[in-house]
């Protein structure tokens, strides 16, 4: 998997273009890659209220459960689904709004210098070896891309907002995939 170096987009996969983003602070270094989980309706799959929420179309009052999200401002720069396939909402150029309010070594506002990347999926549920797959494929461009992004800068958001956010969450295989990484690299 390759990224374009002119649009910062991944070759061959869906672009859809998320307008909660905007530009990295002067002189960001991208330096860390969040991991995250994402379903809507929770635990169900497969569906197209991710991408509503992410592009701020999701009608807040189609589901109980989304009464919470009316006017929520958020986006990652790309979700993985559960068959592995790739829908990328921001350019890796640009800051995209996931972390919300986040601390990394001692670093507040972990938006500024970090990639989010979202799978489909609950902080209980395990992911599919299709997501792993991509996500490994991701991982390994963008550590070409931002070669600060080694194998201790790839948390999860429960990493950088404790007590406040779970996911990727217990179902997430962090020795598989950091082997995957790592295998890949060599």
């Amino acid at each position: 998997m390759k990224i374009d170096l002119e649009t910062y987009l991944l070759k061959q996969v869906t672009y859809l273009a998320s307008p909660n983003c905007n530009d990295f602070p002067e002189l960001a270094d991208v330096n860390l890659l969040v991991i995250h989980c994402i379903s809507l309706p929770e635990g169900q799959y497969g569906g197209n209220d991710v991408i509503a929420l992410f592009t701020n179309e999701l009608d807040a009052l189609s589901n109980v459960d989304y009464v919470s999200l009316k006017g929520l401002k958020v986006s990652a720069h790309a979700f993985i689904r559960r068959d592995g396939s790739i829908i990328q909402f921001v350019p890796f150029n640009k800051r995209a709004w996931h972390a919300g309010v986040s601390s990394f070594e001692g670093q507040e506002g972990c938006n500024d210098f970090s990639i989010g990347i979202e799978l489909e999926g609950t902080d209980k549920d395990e992911f599919t070896t299709a997501q792993y797959a991509s996500l490994v494929e991701v991982t390994q461009a963008l550590q070409v891309l931002y070669p600060a992004i080694t194998m201790e800068r790839i948390v999860g958001h429960s990493d950088i907002a404790p007590g406040r956010k779970s996911d990727p969450g217990t179902g997430f295989d962090w020795p598989n995939f950091r082997c995957s990484v790592a295998s890949v690299q060599n």
